[in-house]
């Protein structure tokens, strides 16, 4: 299993450091997200100081961006990086495309999503091989590129489209067309094995494709300490809140308390809504474990399941409590 790290929500400035650190302590791969800045600027810092180390977006939001800019952005990430580059898709949720980005959500985001690969790689046929662009579409016609714009070949043209999701449509299409599959940090292992893995393998063998073919990508929630409880506890009452995340547990039978939750975040009572995440519900949706036992459960925990994990905390090299490095060395001493 490959161990990644997340890149926390920090100025431009600061990400060389990380990304030095990440690649230095043993890292496979540093993930930047889209919470409070753009998940793409980063990768031109850690493509610049890093030499081994992957990087990716975890995730970018497609459906606020056109195919196209996705497509040339990447393709320069994936220029600079001699194919370090990883593009992770991922939808968000109806309001917050229509009320956060003010773009439109799509009556069929599973389809939306995959014209949107279908774009990308056209134009990333025409500008390695001069193929004739044409894609047409229900949702995108792109169908014009003049030498003026074509940025031309690149040494490393297979980028790898990770996409993210929840629920089995999202799963399924990750199977149909993508390189990995990004695993929601608000999911159970039950709910991985029965619900999206065979998704994921219906997608794969409907395209003449095979399990082993995907890299599953999780970033499960943990704790270690009483805060970090009560910090888990509230990631998963925000998530559960989210009517597209509900599924997750009417799967476990707490539909009830989605629903309480979601009248809560109606009514803005965010402190109220950790409470409501009794302990049966922590142990299922995060690991709970010493940072010395950690490693070893979380190994246990998805082994057969995923190939690629990522801690969801952010990469703090240095805190002071010397976490990480007993964490890695913990995660070391099983190889």
């Amino acid at each position: 299993m490959y161990l990644d790290a997340l890149l926390p929500p920090v100025a431009l400035k600061e990400v060389p450091a990380l990304a030095r650190a990440a690649e230095s302590l043993g890292f496979d791969a540093l993930w930047s997200s889209e919470t409070v800045h753009d998940p793409f600027l980063p990768g031109v810092a850690i493509a610049e100081h890093t030499s081994r180390l992957k990087f990716g977006t975890a995730i970018a939001v497609a459906f606020a961006r056109s195919p196209a800019s996705i497509a040339y952005t990447a393709w320069d990430l994936a220029q600079a990086s001699s194919g370090r580059f990883v593009l992770g898709l991922g939808t968000q949720v109806k309001g917050h495309i229509e009320r956060r980005f003010g773009m439109p959500w799509p009556a069929s985001p599973v389809k939306q999503l995959r014209e949107q690969i279908g774009v990308m790689r056209a134009l990333w046929r025409t500008w390695q091989s001069e193929e004739p662009l044409n894609y047409r579409g229900e949702y995108y016609k792109v169908t014009l590129m003049s030498p003026f714009f074509n940025p031309g070949p690149i040494e490393h043209p297979e980028i790898p489209i990770y996409i993210a999701g929840v629920n089995r449509g999202l799963a399924r299409l990750a199977g149909e067309t993508a390189a990995g599959f990004v695993v929601h940090p608000f999911h159970s292992t039950r709910y991985l094995a029965e619900v999206v893995l065979p998704a994921l393998e219906a997608g794969a063998r409907s395209a003449g494709r095979t399990r082993e073919d995907l890299s599953v990508f999780v970033t499960p929630f943990v704790a270690s300490t009483p805060e970090e409880r009560q910090f888990v506890r509230g990631q998963i009452a925000f998530y559960a809140s989210t009517p597209s995340y509900r599924p997750v547990m009417a799967f476990h039978g707490w539909e009830d308390v989605s629903e309480r939750l979601s009248s809560l975040a109606a009514r803005k009572d965010w402190g109220e809504m950790p409470g409501l995440i009794r302990e049966e519900m922590l142990e299922v949706f995060a690991t709970l474990a010493s940072p010395e036992e950690l490693a070893g459960a979380l190994k246990d925990r998805y082994a057969g399941l995923a190939n690629r994990l990522a801690l969801y905390l952010p990469f703090s090299p240095g805190d002071g409590g010397g976490f990480w490095e007993t964490f890695l060395l913990g995660w070391r001493s099983g190889d």
